[in-house]
């Protein structure tokens, strides 16, 4: 039996909570079962030495997991320049999904910094950062927008992501730790809200998977995403009429 007594196609209980933080630009929280993750937006008045004078902003990520998220007290990776390939990886991701459905050049020469720090950890953090990530994101830019900075919407679409897994032979949806520890096959999907792909992240972790069971796979995360979307739209649409628009 599953944790929650839920189905192979069903996510853990989904929590948003938005303006988390009194100080950041744009900030929520998430939790999906016992994982807990808060993402904050800084809005920074320039751009990495590369996009200077394009006209066009940047979105960047960090991502760090604070020491007791886990069962065992996890190191901080205090240098810069020197944290863990896993880390680099997750924030990378972050980064890119949420550049996916932004216009950058409606930002102009800004960079809105995302901070996802895991507060508990039970498996798919890097999901929930990214849909976390996407209300905070979505929140300083209307704030941007509120305080006349811009006078558009950059956020073109809302984007999620879950993972997804094969578990003794069973396709599973939203693993937690003990299911993602002993997954056959661990898969990581992120989508917009029209349904669109961003990124697949798919690793035989002991055994080889079949295309057949691929877009099953496929199939299930695009279910929980949408699941998920819901959730990130409905609690946009209490904020601000704005957020109507994403459908």
């Amino acid at each position: 039996m599953r944790t929650n007594d839920r189905d192979f196609d069903v996510t853990r209980p989904i929590t948003i909570i938005p303006d988390y933080m009194e100080f950041a630009d744009g900030s929520a929280l998430i939790e999906m079962g016992k994982t807990k993750v808060l993402a904050t937006a800084t809005i920074d008045e320039k751009v990495p030495p590369f996009l200077k004078r394009s006209g066009q902003g940047w979105i960047t990520a960090e991502y760090s997991m604070l020491p007791r998220s886990t069962e065992k007290r996890t190191n901080r990776e205090r240098t810069p320049g020197r944290i863990s390939g896993r880390t680099q990886e997750i924030q990378r991701l972050i980064g890119r999904s949420l550049r996916a459905v932004t216009d950058l050049r409606i930002l102009e020469e800004r960079t809105v910094i995302i901070d996802c720090d895991v507060i508990q950890a039970d498996g798919g953090t890097r999901s929930a950062s990214i849909t976390a990530g996407c209300v905070a994101l979505a929140l300083s830019l209307k704030k941007m927008m509120d305080n006349g900075v811009i006078d558009q919407m950059p956020l073109k679409h809302l984007v999620s992501a879950v993972s997804v897994g094969i578990v003794e032979g069973d396709i599973l949806l939203d693993l937690d730790y003990i299911e993602d520890s002993n997954a056959e096959t661990d898969m990581n999907v992120v989508e917009t809200d029209s349904g669109q792909i961003v990124e697949i992240q798919a690793t035989a972790e002991k055994a080889p998977f079949t295309k057949k069971e691929l877009n099953a796979l496929l199939d299930l995360a695009g279910k929980g995403i949408q699941t998920l979307i819901t959730v990130q739209r409905e609690i946009l649409k209490q904020k601000s009429p704005l957020f109507m628009a994403y459908n």
